[in-house]
């Protein structure tokens, strides 16, 4: 029987040709960054990881520095009310976030101390954190050793290792089991790995306009060596704003955060011209938590944990 062989225009998936000119290239050109910094400490790194889903760096800079002088520990934000999470959370959209940090915190506080934990599974049972984020504050805040799957991460694999110009929409294992193939064996290695593959997705290996002859493994990259064939799998999802439900809770947040007592519905009312849409995206907003009823018509932030 003839041996299995690699799939047409794939790498070997054990990375060892990778790490090096990768990590290399990080040294050289990674970003400074504050949560990069010794000093931004575990619970830094937590709340960029927060701010930085789905949300680019230059908007996350200065929430993030606000954010860290109001509340440097767990603790300090833990103290204040969950709407003050979302008040601070400013215009960085997908403000669950900000309520989820708030219960992490919160959690953080009364089961470890105020200190985030160390252990990837006690970080995975905190309110909030799902497998992206338990692995990236293990590995980023803690050196361990442990895949990191962002976008950009996602994307550098597809292209230099599975020979195609975009991963699935969604994470599948097959993308898990290469991110664990790809890890180097010993952690501080694996740590600086997660850190730099990511910049380069970020900085590099971009959605669109990928700038190749930046690119440190150009010439192992099984995409490029490819042709880099055009994407043939399900449609890219765009992202729309303009118009739907979410432009609509933006705006209702928006007078919400910038009152400091109980807004009147007929306040709110004025925010969106279609009644139907503005009443799904309140009730919405009350059903997420982000936004509390009051007697007599009145709307204000959380006052109190969900």
């Amino acid at each position: 029987m003839t041996a299995p062989t690699n799939p047409p225009h794939t790498t070997s998936t054990n990375g060892e040709h990778l790490h090096a000119p990768v990590i290399d290239w990080f040294e050289d050109n990674a970003r400074d960054l504050p949560w990069r910094h010794p000093d931004a400490g575990p619970w830094g790194v937590m709340v960029s990881e927060f701010m930085l889903q789905q949300t680019p760096v230059a908007r996350v800079l200065p929430v993030y520095e606000q954010w860290l002088a109001r509340w440097p520990r767990p603790a300090d934000l833990a103290q204040d009310a969950p709407g003050e999470a979302v008040r601070a959370w400013g215009r960085l959209g997908y403000p669950r976030r900000a309520l989820r940090l708030h219960g992490a915190a919160t959690a953080i506080t009364e089961r470890h101390g105020g200190d985030v934990p160390t252990d990837h599974a006690q970080l995975l049972a905190l309110p909030g954190i799902g497998e992206y984020t338990a692995a990236a504050v293990a590995s980023f805040a803690y050196g361990q050793r442990h895949a990191v799957l962002d976008t950009n991460v996602r994307r550098v694999f597809a292209r230099a290792v599975t020979g195609v110009q975009y991963p699935p929409n969604a994470t599948t294992a097959a993308e898990r089991k290469l991110a664990r193939a790809l890890l180097p064996p010993d952690e501080q290695t694996a740590a600086r790995w997660a850190a730099a593959s990511m910049e380069l997705g970020a900085l590099v290996c971009t959605a669109k306009n990928e700038t190749c002859h930046r690119c440190p493994i150009t010439a192992q990259c099984a995409w490029n060596l490819a042709g880099k064939p055009d994407h043939e799998g399900p449609a890219r999802r765009g992202q729309t704003y303009a118009g739907t439900d979410r432009q609509v809770r933006g705006k209702l947040l928006a007078v919400l955060r910038e009152a400091h007592t109980p807004v009147p519905q007929s306040t709110l009312d004025r925010v969106w011209p279609d009644p139907v849409q503005r009443a799904r995206a309140l009730d919405g907003l009350v059903a997420d938590g982000l936004v509390e009823p009051l007697p007599d018509a009145l709307y204000q932030l959380p006052a109190t944990r969900t």
